[in-house]
């Protein structure tokens, strides 16, 4: 009766000693209050007249299930690990621990449940960006084919506005699988920066050159501060600054103007890049998204990007301990970078 009392009282979360801070504190209250109530017992049953062989086993039989009882609170959250551990194994990260105590068993606890929660949400990225990595590699795979299919056919003839179609989606593809190798170095070798000091001038001139080629009919104007040196990593910046200047370009007129600007900063001494152009620009409500993977949003998604570039640029810049985010801007999309300066990368 009293055992099936304290089943359901344990049951509805009576934990006496939680408040407890440490688990030896909890194994010695255990102890002693299985001595006392040893020697309570042998002295209420010897002054009763109770024979010793009877109430010496007693004495034992119910300290023990006591004991017993109240360790199951104990290695509890113990149990809940190992149950749960063992759904993660199966792939199943959905399953939580109640970790009430203030011991070393339930700071284990709720960092093992922290754990669980991170390598959900690790999971889920991997599935989504697998789903993500698939779609953008099927869509051009498939416009390909089918256009390569009506040719052979007869369908469609093989004249230049076919070819050029055909080569729209090779591009395509050819900057997903380049966008996807990048982040994979970065994964890799996220602390992995070959840090100098160059000029911005040259720097942004041939990034600037590089992006013509791809958008000749686009404008594109430097503003840098004279004699303005950056400190970092060139490949890694030059990789940030050519994806800018081409979300850019293919986000504005065919026609329009791009702006790059440069300067010092005078407080900190760090550097800022401003890559400004006359497209629709981005809603307030979809900015804080741009830089997630794969994400574009309502004026982004028709323009046969990946949805990488900016998220590539993002990596990049954190790595030398800089920030990028939307800035505002009357017109258009500005993107705002601030490499710190060389005493905060060392």
């Amino acid at each position: 009766m009293t055992t099936a009392l304290m089943s359901r009282l344990w049951g509805r979360g009576l934990r006496p000693r939680d408040p407890l801070r440490s688990i030896k504190l909890k194994l010695a209250v255990l102890v002693a209050a299985s001595c006392c109530l040893t020697a309570l017992i042998l002295k209420k049953g010897l002054d009763a007249g109770f024979p010793a062989g009877y109430t010496l086993p007693f004495a034992v039989v119910v300290p023990l299930a006591v004991s017993l009882l109240l360790a199951h609170g104990l290695t509890s959250p113990l149990r809940q690990m190992t149950a749960v551990a063992r759904a993660m194994a199966r792939g199943d990260y959905g399953r939580s621990i109640r970790a009430s105590s203030r011991d070393e068993v339930g700071e284990l606890a709720r960092a093992f449940t922290q754990m669980a929660s991170e390598l959900a949400e690790s999971d889920r990225r991997r599935r989504e960006f697998v789903a993500n990595v698939s779609h953008e590699l099927r869509t051009p795979i498939s416009a390909l084919h089918a256009l390569l299919e009506n040719v052979i056919d007869g369908i469609t003839p093989a004249q230049p506005a076919a070819m050029l179609t055909a080569l729209d989606q090779t591009t395509r593809l050819d900057r997903l699988i380049s966008q996807l190798l990048a982040l994979s170095r970065l994964d890799a070798a996220a602390d992995a920066l070959d840090r100098a000091v160059f000029d911005a001038a040259s720097f942004l001139s041939a990034a600037v050159t590089q992006a013509h080629i791809a958008h000749p009919a686009v404008q594109f104007v430097i503003e840098a501060d004279d004699e303005l040196r950056v400190c970092g990593d060139r490949d890694r910046l030059y990789q940030v600054v050519a994806n800018l200047l081409d979300n850019a370009a293919r986000h504005g007129p065919a026609d329009g103007t791009v702006t790059i600007t440069a300067r010092r900063m005078t407080i900190s001494g760090g550097v800022v890049l401003e890559i400004s152009d006359e497209g629709p620009g981005i809603p307030p409500d979809e900015r804080r998204h741009v830089f997630e993977r794969f994400y574009r949003g309502s004026s982004l998604s028709t323009d046969g990007g990946t949805g990488l570039g900016l998220a590539i640029a993002r990596w990049a810049i954190e790595l030398h301990g800089g920030d990028i985010g939307v800035a505002d801007s009357p017109r258009g999309c500005c993107i705002r970078v601030v490499i710190p300066p060389a005493t905060l990368m060392s």
